[in-house]
């Protein structure tokens, strides 16, 4: 589920990028920081404390902090001209910093967590991010 909405989160960024009108663009921008932040949301209530739970607090940490500046940027991104360089700039920088934390996350984080956390648990957690994610995205939550 995960995964999934990692790749979302990546289609999200290029229609933000493909829009060729201004009210497109925010229209896609908000799509984007809807779907990112309940991902984020999602994350930071179920798996966060699981890492920190399976002795990789560093990670939970780093995690927490990575998420906090990417939804500063985000909403930095809404004052910017939606057609304008600093924007696409913006975004651009905003786009690396979430696929460098998704890289993070499926290569690292997430297997550690995986190999740490018995099977059961791991039922657990999916249910919990599910959860945190449908309440934050309402109807929008099979995005």
């Amino acid at each position: 589920m995960v995964l999934n909405h990692h790749e979302k989160v990546e289609a999200a960024f290029a229609t933000v990028k493909a829009a060729s009108d201004p009210a497109s663009r925010v229209a896609s921008l908000k799509k984007l920081s809807t779907l990112l932040t309940g991902h984020s949301i999602a994350e930071e209530a179920a798996l966060y404390p699981a890492l920190s739970r399976a002795d990789e607090s560093a990670h939970a940490t780093k995690a927490y902090t990575e998420q906090s500046a990417a939804k500063l940027q985000l909403g930095l991104l809404e004052d910017l001209p939606p057609m304008s360089q600093e924007f696409l700039d913006k975004l651009g920088h905003l786009e690396g910093a979430v696929a460098h934390h998704v890289y993070e996350e499926e290569h690292n984080w997430f297997l550690d967590l995986k190999t740490k956390t018995p099977a059961a648990d791991q039922v657990k957690l999916t249910q919990r991010y599910q959860e945190h994610f449908s309440r934050y995205m309402g109807d929008d939550s099979d995005i």
